[in-house]
């Protein structure tokens, strides 16, 4: 909105060409979404706790957790609005991969609320079915959109390697839904400790700020050998109200957490997370940016298969977050350490640039 309403008075005034420039744009959408989770966040906290939007913990859980047991959730509500109003403000408006990621992240968040809001009403939230077909529903939408109304390259980049890329064809659909489905539920397995999410999420969105503007700029999309594409650029102010978003909602979720981000933040943040991926053609790499996400779904899906297998499990509880609080590790230092390894592991992916 700012972009159109300021950029075109730079023939009157100079400083307005400012606004021409994504990197300004992406630092001021994302000190825009940090100044509105920071500011709404103690009103949030509060009507949330009046309206009695408490967590409920399993049963089956940790028992530390229970002392957990009504601190406000659903604050994923309040990231949502603060990269909604921040992309709005300072990002291009014509451009369709802004629209395109601010419905997934909408749409995937709906379907957290709606299960964050039967969970708590209800005790038991909608069917693990009922979720996975409207997640498939949205992200299906959006990679035949991308398939049919872009020239986007269907073919598949693989890191550390120049000369390998295959070409998806038609099947470009359906490895585009599994990344954008398989993105937000990673996501959503890792929200299990005070911070645990949002910060690998800040720190993978903080490098796909860097990844979207590289492919959105031709010159250095040529220098880097990477593919170009055209107008992906714009996603890095997304990706810049995600991470100031992230950093506001930190504020509040730090150990101890004063409010949860629920469904409604995790779902939405992972599917943002995977479209970004899809659309700057960097969706193997999304693997090693969030390998604490990936290491997380695999200890989930490695203790239900060993159990059903052999009837014995690997690790004393899954995710592998509750493993190492059941071996006594505490709550800070799991959540410290994983975000190291998120760093470590960003620090890696971003390599892939020039290591080629």
């Amino acid at each position: 909105m700012l972009y159109h309403l300021l950029y075109p008075l730079h023939t009157v005034w100079s400083v307005f060409n400012v606004f021409k420039y994504i990197t300004f744009r992406t630092i001021y959408a994302t000190v825009t979404a940090l100044a509105i989770t920071l500011v709404l966040g103690p009103w949030v906290i509060r009507k949330l706790s009046r309206l009695k939007m408490g967590e409920v913990i399993r049963s089956d859980g940790p028992q530390s957790h229970f002392k957990k047991e009504g601190t406000p959730t659903m604050g994923g509500l309040l990231i949502l609005g603060a990269v909604v109003t921040s992309t709005l403000l300072w990002a291009d408006l014509m451009n369709r991969f802004i629209w395109m990621a601010l419905l997934v992240t909408v749409g995937f968040g709906l379907i957290g609320f709606v299960d964050d809001y039967v969970k708590l009403k209800a005790k038991s939230g909608i069917s693990m079915s009922l979720k996975l077909i409207g997640q498939l529903a949205i992200a299906f939408a959006v990679a035949v959109y991308l398939y049919f109304n872009f020239d986007l390259n269907t073919h598949l980049g693989v890191p550390f390697l120049k000369n390998v890329s295959p070409d998806l064809g038609w099947f470009f659909v359906i490895f585009a839904v599994f990344v954008i489905v398989g993105a937000s539920n990673a996501v959503n397995l890792t929200d299990g400790l005070d911070g645990l999410a949002i910060g690998p999420a800040m720190i993978a969105f903080g490098t796909y700020m860097v990844f979207a503007y590289a492919t959105g700029h031709y010159k250095i999309a040529q220098y880097l050998q990477i593919p170009f594409v055209k107008g992906s650029g714009e996603l890095a102010i997304f990706c810049g109200a995600m991470v100031g978003a992230g950093m506001g909602f930190l504020w509040y979720n730090t150990y101890p957490a004063q409010i949860f981000m629920g469904d409604v933040g995790s779902l939405a943040l992972g599917g943002a997370l995977g479209t970004v991926a899809v659309v700057t053609k960097h969706e193997i790499v999304l693997a090693v940016v969030g390998g604490v996400f990936v290491m997380e779904t695999l200890s989930v899906i490695f203790q239900v298969g060993s159990y059903r297998l052999r009837k014995k499990r690997i690790f004393r509880m899954a995710p592998i977050h509750h493993h190492f609080e059941l071996k006594g590790w505490t709550e800070p230092k799991i959540i410290v350490r994983f975000w190291i390894i998120s760093i470590f592991l960003a620090l890696l992916a971003i390599s892939t640039l020039k290591l080629r």
